[in-house]
C-alpha cells in the first residue's frame, strides 16, 4: 500500500487528505449500499489494519462507512490506532431497512448508545448527514415531492443532535453526501435542513460545525465562513 500512496502523494500533493475504503457491510442481502460489498468483518482483518498502519505513517485521516451495526468493529479500530485521525462518516449508518423496518426507536437506542462510545474515543471524528440514503429507511425516494428542509430537519434532529451533544461541535462535521442524495432533496434544501437544526447554538459552533472541524480535520487551507440565515450567503 505504500508505494500507492506514495505514488497518490506525488501526482495530488497536498490534496491527498486522506482514505476511504468500501466497509460497509450487513450479513442481511436486503441491507447494501454499495455495487460491490465488501467481505464480512472488513475493519477486524489484518489486512485492513496493515493499510490503516501505513496511513498514520503517512499522516492521513481514515474515513469509514458503516452501520450502526458495525460500530463496535470502529471502536476496537479507533482504540488500536489512537493515534490516527478517523472520521465516521454518514453518523454511523443507523439502519432502517430489512430486519430494521419499522424499528425505529429501537435502532435509534441502540445507535446511539455506540456512537456515545465513540465519543469517547479523541481520535474519532463524526460527519452529520447520509439519512437520506435509501438504508436508513426514511424512504424520501417515494413521497411525491421532495421534501422541504423543516420536514429535513425534523426527521433528522435527534441524530444530528445526539452526535454533537456526545461528540461536541469541535469533533462533528456537516457532510452533503451529494450526488448519491440529489434523488432525494435539493442541495440548497438540504443545507438549509441543517441550519435549522442547529439554530440555537452559537456562532463559534456553527462555524466548527460546518466548516472549521473539516478545515483541520483533512489539513484543509480555507477560509471559514459562518452559515448564514437560512437561504442567504453562508454555507448551504
Amino acid at each position: 500500500m505504500a508505494p500507492v500512496l506514495e505514488e497518490m502523494r506525488e501526482r495530488a500533493g497536498n490534496r491527498l487528505c486522506g482514505v476511504r475504503n468500501t466497509t460497509a457491510w450487513h450479513a442481511d442481502a436486503r441491507v447494501v449500499s454499495n455495487p460491490s460489498p465488501p467481505p464480512a468483518g472488513i475493519l477486524s482483518s489484518a489486512e485492513f489494519r496493515q493499510g490503516v498502519a501505513v496511513l498514520r505513517q503517512h499522516d492521513l485521516t481514515l474515513d469509514v462507512w458503516g452501520y450502526h451495526t458495525q460500530l463496535p468493529e470502529v471502536i476496537a479500530l479507533a482504540q488500536a490506532f489512537p493515534d490516527l485521525a478517523i472520521v465516521v462518516d454518514h453518523m454511523g449508518g443507523p439502519l432502517g431497512i430489512g430486519p430494521y423496518a419499522g424499528q425505529r426507536e429501537q435502532v435509534f437506542e441502540h445507535w446511539s448508545a455506540l456512537v456515545a462510545q465513540l465519543a469517547k474515543l479523541p481520535n474519532v471524528r463524526m460527519k452529520l448527514g447520509g439519512l437520506g440514503m435509501r438504508v436508513a429507511g426514511f424512504d424520501l425516494h417515494k413521497q411525491p415531492l421532495p421534501p422541504t428542509s423543516a420536514q429535513l430537519a425534523a426527521l433528522w434532529a435527534p441524530y444530528v443532535m445526539h452526535c454533537i451533544e456526545v461528540f461536541g461541535p469541535q469533533r462533528c462535521m456537516f457532510e452533503s453526501n451529494f450526488p448519491v442524495d440529489k434523488g432525494m432533496y435539493g442541495y440548497g434544501v438540504l443545507w438549509n435542513a441543517f441550519k435549522r437544526i442547529t439554530r440555537e447554538l452559537n456562532c463559534a459552533q456553527r462555524t466548527a460545525l460546518f466548516s472549521g472541524v473539516a478545515t483541520q480535520t483533512y489539513g484543509l487551507a480555507l477560509q471559514t465562513t459562518a452559515p448564514g440565515p437560512m437561504g442567504q450567503p453562508g454555507i448551504g
